[in-house]
């Protein structure tokens, strides 16, 4: 089961040094000289277009640019002179393929909760035509690179920008914070507060963080690691007596590891247990006198469970936030958390903590479940 929730962490920005406006009426650039670094990172995306142009540079290149030097370009043109945000324009049109009159046209009608209609201008039409002259100088002086390289990585660097938009929404507004993506795509994935600020400058919006946030782990663009593909899982393991049993061994193996490092227990509360309750199924046999509570947002889920425990646990249809856990003494999370798993490490909500990760994310103390299921469970305390 997933848990949307959200408790977002202050974050100072990455690019501090870019953040302060200027004040000077006679500069190039409209908000900050910092803005030099988007447009220099542009060039440095046509020079690798052009001096390496492979399916990978392609793609990737367009996905990238279309959700940072692109994308903020839209919200706060770079330039004070207007022909040069004009060039500028032109110059993002033939380097994605997109002509960024519709891209934004589309984009702001999208922030405003607005139906977006197909309108053609004179700017517009100037920038497909420059495309359109592009591709067909591209399909005579290189037919073969034409439709057998760029053509299949334009399409996946869109499909890579309609998953990339679609997760960022799929759920509400969700928001992204971790440092090394914020980094490289300029603080993207502060979505929620861009939303909440769409006309705010990038380097500011760790600045507007909302404490109450929706917030994944993941990038929009790999945030269907989340949902689906766990409760994917999840199912399978239903239909399987054999995957059960596999999977109780490896998780209790795990569980019995680090038992002797928590503290005495008493109460537990499982957030999301519904599904294949494999915690709690666990949890009734190594603490047979504690107190059980799951928490899960899914009625259907917890039906589903009820039907395969025996035992007397408590079970709660909510959304996991922290008030509900003020008085326990073990909170379990699962790998489908949907939150800011960090936050959860940097201050546990209860006496001890025990929260199910990636086998990469070793945090705490820990136990590997299975590297099979490049799963482990790390235990925290505050």
């Amino acid at each position: 089961m997933s848990v949307q929730v959200g408790k977002a962490a202050p974050y100072a920005t990455a690019w501090p040094a870019l953040a302060k406006p200027h004040d000077n009426d006679w500069a190039i650039f409209r908000y900050s000289n910092g803005d030099a670094l988007l447009v220099l990172l542009a060039g440095v995306h046509a020079a690798l277009v052009l001096n390496f142009p492979y399916f990978p540079i392609i793609a990737l290149g367009l996905w990238w640019n279309s959700n940072t030097v692109a994308h903020y370009f839209i919200h706060r043109p770079f330039f004070r002179a207007g022909f040069l945000n004009v060039v500028f324009s032109l110059f993002l049109s033939l380097l994605l393929g997109i002509p960024q009159t519709l891209w934004r046209e589309r984009h702001l009608a999208h922030h405003a909760g607005k139906a977006w209609h197909f309108r053609l201008t004179a700017r517009l039409a100037t920038e497909m035509l420059l495309i359109a002259g592009l591709w067909g100088l591209l399909l005579w002086l290189d037919t073969r690179f034409f439709l057998l390289t760029y053509l299949p990585a334009y399409a996946t660097g869109l499909g890579l920008c309609w998953i990339h938009g679609y997760y960022e929404h799929a759920r509400g507004t969700v928001s992204h914070y971790g440092r090394t993506y914020n980094f490289f795509f300029l603080n993207d994935g502060y979505h929620v507060e861009h939303h909440a600020h769409p006309s705010e400058h990038w380097t500011r919006l760790p600045r507007w963080v909302d404490p109450e946030a929706n917030v994944s782990r993941w990038p929009a663009v790999l945030r269907w690691l989340d949902i689906p593909f766990l409760e994917t899982l999840e199912k399978l393991v239903l239909r399987s007596k054999t995957l059960q049993r596999f999977v109780l061994q490896r998780h209790e193996a795990a569980f019995r590891r680090l038992l002797p490092n928590l503290p005495p227990v008493r109460t537990v509360a499982v957030v999301g247990g519904g599904l294949f309750p494999r915690t709690l199924l666990i949890l009734e046999g190594l603490l047979p006198e504690a107190r059980i509570v799951v928490i899960d947002r899914s009625a259907a889920n917890i039906g589903t469970a009820r039907s395969l425990v025996n035992g007397d646990a408590t079970f709660i249809h909510e959304t996991y936030a922290p008030q509900l856990v003020e008085d326990v003494d073990l909170v379990i999370f699962p790998l489908s958390f949907i939150g800011d798993r960090d936050s959860i490490y940097r201050s546990p909500p209860a006496r001890a903590v025990l929260i199910h990760d990636w086998l990469w994310r070793k945090r705490g103390q820990s136990a590997i479940v299975s590297v099979f299921l490049l799963k482990r469970l790390n235990l925290v305390k505050p």
